[in-house]
C-alpha cells in the first residue's frame, strides 16, 4: 500500500509502506494492506509508519487522514519526522504551554496553550521513538 503525508508546503513522506498507526479524534487507528476504506479528523499527536520492518515517526498535527484502494492520504497543517525534531525546542515550548496553564493569574487562551503543549509532547514522542 502507498501512503503520502502533505502539508501546505511540501510533501513530507511518499512511499509504500506495510503498516500506518495515526491518532483520530476518535482514537488511535492501524491500517494495514486491504483495509476497507475509512476517512477520519486526525488529532495532534504521532502517526507510525512500518515499511520492511523499518519504523518512522512523523508528527500530524491535525488534519485528515484518508485510505482507498490500498491508496492512504495525510494532509495536515504540519508534519515533522522524528529525525529532524529539535529535542531541545520542543521541551522549552512544552516549559513555556505548561506554564502558561498552570499561572491562574494570567489572561491566557486556555485553548491555545493546551493544543501548544499537545504539539511539543507530539514532536517529543516522535523523537524519542526515531
Amino acid at each position: 500500500m502507498h501512503l503520502k503525508i502533505i502539508t501546505h508546503e511540501k510533501v513530507v513522506f511518499d512511499e509504500d509502506v506495510d503498516e500506518i498507526y495515526t491518532k483520530t479524534v476518535d482514537g488511535e487507528i492501524g491500517i494495514l494492506k486491504n483495509h476497507v476504506p475509512i476517512m477520519a479528523a486526525l488529532d495532534i499527536g504521532v502517526t507510525k509508519i512500518v515499511k520492511d520492518n523499518e519504523v518512522k515517526f512523523f508528527t500530524t498535527m491535525g488534519g485528515v487522514f484518508q485510505f482507498k484502494d490500498n491508496e492512504g492520504l495525510i494532509l495536515t497543517t504540519t508534519a515533522e519526522s522524528g529525525d529532524e525534531i529539535d529535542t531541545a525546542r520542543a521541551k522549552e515550548a512544552l516549559k513555556r504551554a505548561q506554564a502558561r496553564l498552570a499561572d491562574r493569574e494570567a489572561d491566557i487562551d486556555a485553548k491555545r496553550a493546551e493544543a501548544a503543549a499537545a504539539r511539543a509532547m507530539a514532536r517529543l514522542k516522535a523523537k524519542l521513538n526515531s
